[in-house]
This record gives C-alpha cells, sequence and structure tokens, in this order.
C-alpha cells in the first residue's frame, strides 16, 4: 500500500453506510487487538447525543458509547493543540512532559512514545491526519503517515498529503475559499465539493486503509480529523439540518463581564459578540460535528466489513474542547469546562457494553491502556494509568485529583494553574493571584464562583493548600514563603522537555 495508492483510491471511496453490527462468523481471537484511535480536534465533551445533548446529531459516537464505556470526567490537562498532543504521544502530566503552552513545538524524542512503543511491540503503525508535530514528517515510530496539516504549516519541506490530493483533483481550485481562518469565530458553509473538504479526505483515506490493510502484525491506525477545530465550514446539507435547531445558548457567568469587551479581530479570543453570532458560530460547529461523526461511521462499517470490530481495541477523543462563546470567550486554553474536558469512548473487544465511569481520566492515560493492551510495559515511568482495569469496575487506588495548567496565551492575564476532581475544580491565576472555586456538581457550568463566598472558605482553603504542595517542588517561582506566588511569566517548557534527542 504505497501512498500515492492509497491518496488514489480515498478520492474514487463512495461514502459508507453507518456503522453496523451485523454479528461476524465465530473465528478464533487473536491475542492481542488491533488498535484504533480516533481523535476530532477541539470538540466539546457535551457536543455528544450520548452525553445527554439533543440539538446534535452523532449516531456513530453513539453507537460507539453504546458499545462500549463513556468516561464523564475526561480532561485534556493542558488545553491546546500541542502542549495536549504532547501528553497523548508521551502518557505523561504536563511538567513531565514539559510543554506549559504553545511554544517550540512537540519535542522531538521523548523516552516513551506511543507509535514508537506499539512499533516496537510489534504493531503496523500508521496516522491519518492531523498529526501536529514539528517537523511534520518525524513520525515519533509510525511506519506510515498520510498528513493533513491543511494550511496552517506549508513549507518547501512539507506540503501535506491532503494538499497534494487537493490540487490532483482540482488543480485550479482554491482550498481556502470558503474564507475563514484557522480561529476565526464566525462560519459559513464549505464553498467547494464536499468531497474536497478534508474532513471527507480523512475518513475516506482510513477506511480504504482498512479495506486495503494485509499485514500480518495487528496495526495501531491512528485517525485524526482536523475539525470541528475552525474554520466552522460544514458541508451545505449539514449547516441547513441546524438552521432551525433549538442550538444551546453561551452560558455567561457574572464573574466573565471583564472578557465582554470585543477584541477587534476574526480570530477574537473573548468578546460579547451577541446571541446571533454565538448561534451562528454554534451551528457551523454542530454542523462540522455530525460531519465528523459521518465520516467515523465510514471508518467504523471498513473495520466491520473486515470483520474485525471485535478484534479491535477502539477509543474516541479529543485534544481540548472550545468556548464557542461561553464565558464570553473564544478558542481553547481555559481551564474551564468547555476548554479542558473532552469526550473520551473506548470500545475493547472483551470490555463492558453500554458503561458510564465518573472516574477522572486524562490524555495521559492513553499510552498506558495501549500497551497494557499490547502486553508491552513501558520502558520508562508513566504518569498516566491503564483504563482497561478501571473499565472493568476496578478503581481502587485511582487518582483522586487530576492537574491542570497553561502558560501564557492569548494574553497575559491567561496564564493559570488548576486541580479537579469529580466535585470541585480550583483555579490559580497567576498574573494576579487570583482564584476561583466551582462546585461542578451543583454548578457543571461554572456560573458561580465560590471563592469570595465566605461558607466555602475552608473548601477553598483546602483545595489552595493541595495546590501549593502540587507546586512547591518546581521552585520559588510557583511557591515562595508557603505561599503561591503570583507569577507575571512562566517558561515555555518546564525542565523535563527534552530539548535534545532522546537516544
Amino acid at each position: 500500500m504505497t501512498r500515492r495508492h492509497l491518496l488514489r483510491s480515498a478520492a474514487a471511496a463512495p461514502l459508507a453506510a453507518p456503522f453496523a453490527a451485523t454479528p461476524q462468523p465465530a473465528r478464533p481471537r487473536p491475542s492481542r487487538p488491533n488498535i484504533l484511535l480516533v481523535m476530532a480536534d477541539q470538540f466539546r465533551a457535551d457536543c455528544l447525543g450520548a452525553s445527554g445533548n439533543r440539538a446534535i446529531h452523532t449516531p456513530n459516537l453513539d453507537r460507539l458509547a453504546s458499545e462500549g464505556v463513556r468516561f464523564t470526567n475526561a480532561y485534556s490537562s493542558t488545553p491546546t493543540c500541542t502542549p495536549a498532543r504532547s501528553g497523548l504521544l508521551s502518557g505523561l502530566a504536563p511538567w513531565n512532559h514539559g510543554m506549559l503552552r504553545m511554544a517550540g513545538g512537540i519535542a522531538q524524542r521523548y523516552p516513551v512514545e506511543m507509535p514508537r512503543a506499539l512499533r516496537e511491540a510489534g504493531y503496523y503503525t500508521t496516522a491519518i491526519g492531523k498529526l501536529h508535530y514539528h517537523v511534520q514528517r518525524n513520525l515519533h515510530g509510525y511506519h506510515q503517515g498520510l498528513l493533513d496539516e491543511s494550511g496552517r504549516i506549508e513549507t518547501p519541506d512539507f506540503r501535506s498529503d491532503y494538499r497534494s490530493w487537493f490540487w490532483t483533483e482540482a488543480p485550479q481550485a482554491d482550498p481556502d475559499a470558503t474564507g475563514l481562518g484557522w480561529n476565526d469565530y464566525d462560519a459559513r458553509p464549505y464553498a467547494l465539493p464536499e468531497r474536497l473538504h478534508p474532513t471527507a479526505w480523512i475518513g475516506q483515506t482510513a477506511a480504504k486503509w482498512i479495506e486495503n490493510y494485509q499485514r500480518p502484525e495487528p496495526f495501531f491506525l491512528k485517525v485524526s480529523f482536523e475539525r470541528p477545530h475552525s474554520p466552522y465550514d460544514p458541508p451545505e446539507r449539514f449547516w441547513r439540518r441546524y438552521e432551525n435547531s433549538d442550538l444551546p445558548a453561551a452560558a455567561v457567568a457574572p464573574w466573565a463581564r471583564k472578557f465582554a469587551p470585543r477584541l477587534a479581530q476574526s480570530d477574537a479570543w473573548h468578546g460579547d459578540f451577541g446571541a446571533a453570532q454565538v448561534r451562528r458560530s454554534r451551528q457551523g460547529y454542530y454542523a462540522s460535528v455530525e460531519f465528523v461523526d459521518e465520516q467515523i461511521g465510514r471508518v467504523l462499517e471498513a473495520l466491520h466489513r473486515r470483520g474485525w470490530t471485535e478484534e479491535t481495541l477502539i477509543v474516541f477523543l479529543s485534544d481540548h474542547g472550545d468556548m464557542l462563546g461561553d464565558h464570553h470567550l473564544w478558542r481553547k486554553s481555559y481551564a474551564y469546562t468547555a476548554s479542558a474536558r473532552v469526550p473520551f469512548l473506548m470500545r475493547a473487544p472483551d470490555g463492558p457494553r453500554g458503561k458510564v465511569v465518573d472516574s477522572l481520566i486524562e490524555l495521559r492515560d492513553v499510552l498506558p491502556t495501549f500497551l497494557d493492551a499490547a502486553r508491552a510495559p513501558a520502558s520508562h515511568p508513566l504518569d498516566g494509568q491503564s483504563l482497561l482495569p478501571l473499565a472493568a469496575g476496578k478503581s481502587a487506588g485511582w487518582r483522586q485529583w487530576l492537574d491542570l495548567e497553561h502558560g501564557i496565551c492569548y494574553s497575559p492575564e491567561n496564564h493559570w494553574n488548576a486541580l479537579a476532581d469529580q466535585s470541585y475544580k480550583y483555579i490559580f491565576h497567576a498574573r494576579d493571584a487570583g482564584e476561583q472555586l466551582f462546585d461542578l456538581a451543583a454548578d457543571p457550568n461554572e456560573l458561580h464562583d465560590l471563592a469570595g463566598d465566605s461558607a466555602a472558605e475552608p473548601i477553598l482553603r483546602q483545595w489552595r493548600t493541595r495546590m501549593i504542595e502540587h507546586l512547591a517542588p518546581r521552585g520559588d517561582h510557583w511557591v515562595k514563603g508557603g505561599k503561591l506566588a503570583a507569577r507575571e511569566t512562566d517558561p515555555d517548557h518546564s525542565p523535563n522537555y527534552p530539548a535534545a534527542r532522546v537516544g
């Protein structure tokens, strides 16, 4: 299967039918499962029908949830693209993988890396779609990469496989004809034929890869969609579906008034642009989600046709969420739920069906899970833990709280550390040493900040103490005189970031 063959065959692939569950003929189960990681960029945790969202149409992901496990408290600890993907790649917490914000790109190599470790364990490893590595063709152990960065990264040394295919299919067309930027808050239908959309290309290419796979090894396939990350540019048929839908309005708290002033740029990170704009943005976003879901259905159907559904560990997740105007905020990088929580579904061949798990999990847990399934212990310590025992009901010793953080992003005032459990979230805003405390159980939309409530002072003090203990080992820049230190800036990377190649 050459890259040229896959790109050509993807262009001609018809739309797959929805994922079917016709029983497959009984045959011996392989000792280790194939592993399929499906990822969608900037996908909010609440944009699944299975999560109770009645406005969204996600039949394929809902089916995956009903046939597996849905984790309701899944987080991205550093909720922007490259730091989140560093944690996914390495199985490490932010301080240990070293990317404290979007700066400098993912390290050239970590001691343990998902595709490399699975390759060494005897898997054939392929990535299709967005990797967001630097440099792009440093595949971190993938045998094969069919990449889509669209126009984000095009240099004399790199052109994405999607763009190469696009210009073969439509040499006179502009792939950016819709006219939206990569972080714009506006939305409109895709201006070109639907088959040219990068979401369609990723789904087609992944389905064709599965259809053509003939190697004897079990496979690890990562299918990484760029949408629903902006631009919010779904095909017309999906755009129309949500024209008259009752889409949820933005959740806006009193504490968020400071974010209401509008920034002038089209990729503004804060601003009250009015209910009509919020609805238009969400129309484009919801429609993009459904388009991704349809293409995921195509991939799952290809797996089914090969008879491999019951031989494959399937995980769906996102790198982070999208504020979509909640609290007058846009894009990502915030500690708030719409940004930091992610959808997380897992279907294992012998795993539970239709189960909901509320334990705290994070992207760092994916690599240990895959190594557990592959029966391949990690060669170095990891911060994450395998989710397979947790899914089976073995929760003893599981983490009680989770650390989150992000260095300066968009503005020096957006700069924070946070801790969360199933009930509460504590946020420390580094620039002015401000604090926020939310009762997530009673207030899932984080509308009521309890940090100024005298009745909540004991709980606030408990979380503050926990944060001091968490940050104190980092030194006086973080904790000074036994107190959390206000910080104008932080280093881009922690001392654990691999500046040079690991042997």
